[in-house]
């Protein structure tokens, strides 16, 4: 052994000399180092150097394409529909190197590569593709600028909720190899329906008809819309239903798993969590799957050669979404049937007044079952005038009527029974003492409120009113109350002891529950499944939720019930339902003779004559009252736009959730209504829109909210 290799035997020595060899070694290498995201100097793409870029700005006044510069190692990469990042803001004279420079970095989409710009200045370069799969097809491009332009939004906006987040884990999986269309299916249940067996045949066939289905009532809806998918599939199209939560998705999707087999489809809801939901959103837009069951944000699922459009449900809340621009299910499904020149199904139990109008005006066809049909589905239904609570002496202990009591102890002999009582904060509006017809301000027709109790004036234009008369039968007295309190499980439990006690809510939800005797306590859309159905069913508070302060009050009240009932046992099989409210009320009467579409059409012939939506388009806009004020002087309105207001918004207490449109805490804020008649929505729309965009370029720092369409007007 060498006496240098003795020496760097020993591990200490040398060691600050063999470090400081390495750092010269390493500052002298020649690493690659990242490039400028300016790109400055680098050359250009040979071919269409020019991307147009949608940025990811949902401001109104930069709802535009910008174009940037190509640079030729982004060639291949940088294809129309990928992810792009990009910078945005810098000034024009910031130029080095024939590229624009500064700005921050900001998302966007590549939209369009362009031979040459229309802009005369110095572009700025792609900083970098984030990702080159095409994400943004150019049919949902197209539907997401529809939609924004029909809420008076912006296209970024839209896009936030067409495409989902990026997921790089799912995005690297390979999606799996499509599977060939399955066969035609049988009819099954839709035979109960005169015309259910032709509209699957000619979905089969590659038609495209448009139905208005009235389900029945019963258990076999989700096999009847996995059907209506399975014969869109068999003509080598894809499908699409839309419904309203994840507990109604998951019955689709069982169905359509039990007629076609796993693979066929795509589950998308949140509760399938970020990394799973983006992946099976891959899958769709692949190509790998051609039929989608979701929630809301699935009715812009990129479903390629697209068949068939359902939504289910079309009257529920959550169809319409809480973030700007707010678009609704319903309407863009319809823009979905219109432009792509696909099937439309819009299906429930209920019927709602926008469904009635698409009869009406011959855009869509009823599809209905006959009167022997109906009468075998669905349950006997009773009613109990609420006042009756007051004069019974019998089951005083829950404060059910005679009748109401008979029914849960006969039903639970049988199975369980389902008792619905309203949420809190049902608060019924005024009404006329004697005929029970709805209080409305004689000038635009809007609800009559009393916020102090005494004064009465309009929730829609403000307008006092001082002495009012019910059109229908002269009385002068007003209604604004519900007769018994809130029945709890504990007071059914005290008159039922030895019967256990379920409950279904906002804090916990059932799914289902055993055919067993139980009692089950429900708010409204909470109702879990019973095994075998419920053996009846009791409709508490009917008032509460008929005399609630907004237009869609009877509809929506019908739609609860309808929804409740349907879970019921059919009246062959001793199914009985009672509902506790005034009888001679019109939604009351609708659920009596299961009637949704002649209400919905009664209710569309009314609003018809009093210019109400959905015949009239309405648009709310809300802030504080001189933002208002001065929003509303300086929007080029259609002259036939009528404004109602302001009236003053209501102040959300503490403690209380707030909700879209709510003011901020402290602020007073104030609501205008604009109301256009047919054929002016686009106009009213378009005026606000460019209002907005004007007011966010001059930097105005007062918020103004736009909702057009909106779900609650009063």
């Amino acid at each position: 052994m060498s006496s240098d290799d003795e020496r760097s035997a020993d591990p200490g020595d040398g060691a600050p000399e063999q470090l400081a060899l390495i750092r010269e070694t390493v500052r002298k290498a020649k690493v690659p180092r990242a490039k400028p995201r300016t790109w400055r100097g680098a050359a250009l793409a040979k071919e269409l150097p020019v991307a147009r870029v949608l940025v990811n700005k949902g401001v109104l006044h930069l709802d535009q394409y910008f174009d940037y510069a190509v640079p030729e190692e982004l060639d291949a990469e940088a294809q129309p529909g990928v992810r792009v990042r990009v910078r945005f803001g810098a000034g024009g004279r910031q130029v080095r190197g024939g590229r624009r420079e500064g700005g921050g970095l900001i998302d966007g989409f590549l939209v369009e590569r362009r031979a040459e710009s229309d802009y005369p200045g110095a572009l700025a370069a792609l900083a970098y593709v984030v990702s080159p799969e095409p994400v943004l097809g150019p049919e949902l491009l197209a539907l997401s600028r529809a939609v924004a332009d029909r809420y008076a939004g912006s296209l970024a906006d839209v896009l936030q909720l067409a495409v989902p987040p990026r997921n790089g884990r799912a995005e690297s999986r390979p999606s799996p190899e499509p599977l060939p269309p399955p066969a035609e299916p049988s009819a099954g249940s839709w035979e109960r329906y005169a015309q259910g067996p032709a509209f699957l045949q000619v979905l089969a066939e590659g038609g495209a008809p448009r139905a208005v289905w009235t389900a029945l009532p019963g258990p076999h809806w989700p096999e009847e819309l996995a059907r209506a998918m399975a014969a869109t599939l068999a003509s080598g199209r894809g499908a699409l239903v839309v419904v309203p939560d994840g507990r109604t998705a998951g019955r689709v999707d069982a169905a359509l798993t039990a007629l076609l087999g796993p693979g066929r489809h795509a589950l998308l809801t949140a509760d399938s969590g970020p990394e799973k939901r983006y992946r099976e959103w891959l899958a769709v837009r692949r190509g790998s799957v051609r039929a989608v069951v979701g929630t809301r944000a699935a009715m812009f699922a990129p479903v390629a050669d697209l068949g068939l459009v359902a939504v289910w449900d079309d009257g529920d809340a959550s169809h319409s979404d809480d973030n700007a621009p707010f678009p609704h299910v319903r309407e863009v499904l319809e823009l979905r049937a219109a432009h792509g020149r696909c099937a439309f199904l819009l299906g429930g139990t209920n019927c709602t007044v926008e469904a009635a109008q698409l009869v009406e005006s011959g855009w869509a066809l009823p599809l209905r079952a006959d009167r022997e049909q109906l009468r075998i589905a669905a349950p006997l239904v009773r009613t109990v005038d609420d006042g009756e609570l007051a004069r019974d002496g019998a089951a005083r202990a829950a404060r059910l009527p005679s009748l109401a009591w008979q029914t849960v102890r006969d039903g639970l002999r049988r199975g369980p029974v389902l008792v619905q009582v309203p949420r809190r904060g049902y608060a019924p509006r005024l009404a006329c003492e004697r005929c029970r017809e709805p209080a409305r301000c004689r000038h635009c027709a809007g609800p009559l409120q009393a916020p102090d109790q005494r004064d009465l004036d309009c929730a829609w234009c403000g307008r006092a009113e001082t002495a009012w008369h019910c059109a229908a039968c002269g009385s002068n007295r007003l209604r604004a109350r519900i007769v018994g309190a809130r029945r709890t499980a504990e007071e059914l439990g005290r008159a039922f002891p030895a019967v256990p006690v379920r409950t279904s809510g906002r804090d916990h939800i059932l799914d289902s529950v055993p055919d067993a005797p139980a009692l089950v306590v429900s708010t409204p859309g909470a109702e879990p499944i019973a095994e075998g159905g419920y053996a009846a069913a009791l409709l508490l508070d009917g008032w509460a939720m008929v005399g609630r302060p907004d237009l869609r009050a009877g509809e929506e009240a019908l739609r609860r019930w309808t929804a409740a009932a349907a879970l019921v046992r059919g009246q062959p099989e001793g199914g009985t339902v009672v509902v506790v409210a005034e009888p001679t009320l019109r939604p009351v009467q609708a659920l009596v003779r299961w009637d949704p579409v002649g209400h919905a059409r009664r209710e569309l012939a009314e609003r018809a004559e009093l210019g109400f939506p959905p015949v009239s388009r309405m648009a709310s806009v809300t802030g504080t009252p001189e933002a208002l004020a001065t929003f509303l002087a300086a929007a080029a309105l259609p002259p036939e736009a009528e404004v109602l207001g302001p009236v003053p918004v209501p102040v959300t207490g503490p403690g209380r959730p707030r909700r879209p449109g709510d003011a901020p805490p402290g602020e007073t804020w104030q609501r205008a209504l604009l109301r256009v008649p047919p054929g002016s929505g686009a106009a009213l729309a378009a005026a606000l829109k460019a209002a907005q965009a004007a007011r966010m370029s001059r930097g105005n720092a007062e918020q103004v909210r736009i909702r057009v369409d909106p779900p609650d007007i009063g």
